[in-house]
Parts: structure tokens; sequence; C-alpha cells
């Protein structure tokens, strides 16, 4: 069994922890929260499992640290907080870790990455002999592996085109719904996720993975982006009212340029209600799908919908990115130390899972 550590138990840390204990190669055997309310609950509680796991969650860094885990989920936010994540991943990987996370945008694509943020891993790498890789959680694998393996399919590729659809009415993050996206605020307020540059900078490297495996020469990366706003006030079950006028919806997309054409698209399409932009794609039964497209012939279309935590599809969302992440733990281990994308990391089948529950 190799020592797992989730360090982080927010909307990726239950999931973490979940998949963790369903693992049939790991053993969970530490659990780091931030909030001090969260100090000393049992893992299982903090998963929402229905039984406790004997593992008391804590806030020192240094004794989980110390303990050698061979293994850490980092499912702590990097959105707001880069070079704190950044640095808390690297003092994991220097003590001996395989780490794997969603919270390093930059470096879903490794080979692209700003030197400020490969250098210090790949000093850890070689200084503690631990691994890093890192994928989305919008999620990862609808931005990589899902719509390179379905390109394959084709006898001709025009576009590859990713998309996450959400409504996000019943997606429990104020923070990052109503200022990162900036539903609910005046038309003419600047989200910090939806500036120029900034959806390049956390999904260009999948657009940048992805032409790789396809082989082509991107010419540049471009943005598009479309507001909405809300044509009356609503009420969200967890987030409170969302004002008439305010942004209702956001539809942006990160495209890849080959030979002056948008050949290799990440979209996203999301909503406060379904009121709002309803000429905008939808998901099959308005709460939220990941979608992938290949314009050619044959034309294809995939559409994934993942419910976790009673039916909550952004949950659910969570729920497949952390596994795609947990299940390459024992194949990192396995490997030889080093930084690993998603073309490195095979996706496999669910060995030893079969009819599992959370034992």
């Amino acid at each position: 069994m190799i020592p797992t550590i989730v360090w982080g138990t927010g909307n990726v840390g239950r999931a973490a922890i979940r998949a963790v204990d369903a693992h049939p190669a790991l053993d969970l055997t530490g659990v780091l929260v931030h909030d001090p309310a969260k100090v000393g609950r049992d893992a299982g509680a903090l998963a929402e499992l229905d039984r406790e796991l004997g593992i008391a969650a804590t806030d020192d860094i240094d004794a989980i640290l110390a303990a050698r885990p061979r293994a850490v989920v980092y499912a702590a936010s990097g959105d707001i907080r880069p070079a704190e994540a950044l640095a808390d991943i690297v003092r994991a990987i220097r003590a001996g870790a395989v780490v794997v996370t969603p919270a390093l945008y930059a470096l879903y694509d490794p080979r692209s990455a700003p030197t400020e943020l490969r250098e210090p891993v790949l000093a850890a790498i070689d200084e503690g002999g631990g691994s890093l890789f890192v994928s989305g959680v919008d999620p990862g694998w609808g931005n990589d592996v899902l719509p390179l393996l379905i390109s394959g399919l084709a006898s001709t590729v025009d576009v590859v085109r990713c998309q996450e659809i959400f409504d996000y009415t019943t997606y429990d993050q104020p923070d990052s719904v109503r200022y990162l996206v900036g539903m609910g605020q005046p038309m003419d307020y600047q989200p910090p996720m939806l500036a120029p540059t900034v959806p390049t900078m956390v999904w260009g490297g999948q657009v940048r993975l992805m032409a790789r495996a396809l082989g082509v020469e991107l010419d540049e990366i471009r943005e598009t982006l479309d507001r909405r706003a809300l044509e009356t006030t609503v009420r969200t079950a967890k987030m409170g009212e969302f004002a008439e006028g305010t942004q209702g919806a956001v539809r942006f997309a990160v495209q890849g340029i080959v030979d002056g054409e948008p050949r290799i698209v990440v979209e996203h399409v999301t909503r406060i209600h379904a009121s709002c932009a309803p000429d905008w794609p939808t998901p099959p039964d308005g709460d939220g799908a990941h979608r992938v497209i290949i314009e050619g012939r044959p034309r294809i279309e995939v559409t994934v919908e993942a419910t976790d935590e009673g039916g909550n599809r952004s949950a659910g969302g969570n729920a497949t990115a952390v596994g795609r992440l947990v299940g390459a733990i024992d194949w990192l281990v396995a490997a030889e130390p080093g930084l690993y994308d998603a073309l490195d990391v095979p996706l496999r089948p669910a060995v030893g899972k079969l009819g599992r529950k959370n034992p």
C-alpha cells in the first residue's frame, strides 16, 4: 500500500479523500487542513462519508511531511494563491513525495511553463526524488486525453472543441463564482478570471499539449469572450440573489490557431441561471456537462455527465478530475522521479475497483 496524504478538504479535497480511501493500492495516512475548525475532525466526516476513517485532520505540515508520505494529493486552491501553492508542492516533492494536483495551471504543459515555475519543481525533484503531475478540475481529462482519444476515430479532423457547460445555481463557491468569474457583478466589473491573457494562462497549456499530441504547430493562441446580463433577478439555492442587469452568463474560448484558423478550442459556457443566454450551448438536462466535439468526417460529439454528492454536477466534475489524479499515483510511484504531463501518464482501466465501494 502506498502511504498517501490529502492536503486540503474543500470541493476537490473531499473527493480526493474518498478516492484515496477507495483505491486498492493506496493507504490514506494523513489529511492536512488550513481551517482551525477542521483540525481534529475525522477524515471520513470531512469527506462526507457515512463512517470514520480513523485519520484526524491536522494543520501540522512539518509533522505530516516528516512522516515521509509516498504520495500527496494537493487539493488546496491555487487560484488566488499560486505562489503559496507552488511553495507547498515543492516542499512535498523535496520530502520525496509523488504529488498530483490541479493547482498549478501553467504546468498542464510543463514544456511551455514559465521558468520561474519549472525550475523550483525540477530542483525539488533532483533533491528529494519526488514527482509532479498536474491536471485540471475543469476537468483535465476533458481537455486532453478524451479529445485526443476521440480524434483518433475520425478520418479527417477540422476542429477539436472541448466545452465545459455549466449552470452555477447549485455550485457552493461564492467567492469564485461572484468575484473570480463575475456572476452577479455589474457588467462593467472586470472579473479576474476573464481579464485579457488570464484564460490563456489557465488553459493555454492544455491547448499546447493537444497541439503537440496532434503534431501541429500553433501560429498563436487567441481568446474570445462574451458576457450576458440577467434579464430578471434570480435566487439560487446556495449563493443567494443575483440581481437583474448584472452578469448572468459568460462564454469564453481559448483558441489554438493553425494556419490562420482556430483548430483546437477550449471553451467554457457558464450561467448562474438557465434563463440567461438560452441561445448558447446547453447541457442535456440544464445542469452541467463536459462535451468534446470533433468537427471533421465524421463529425463526432461526446457529452459526459458526472454526478456526486447527492446528484451535484459540479461535484461530479471535481470527482472525475480527482479520479484521474488519484488513479495516476501508483503509476507515478513506479516511474522514475520527474515532471509529468497528461501525455506521459496513461489513463488506465479501473483495475481492482469494479464493484468496490469506499470500504
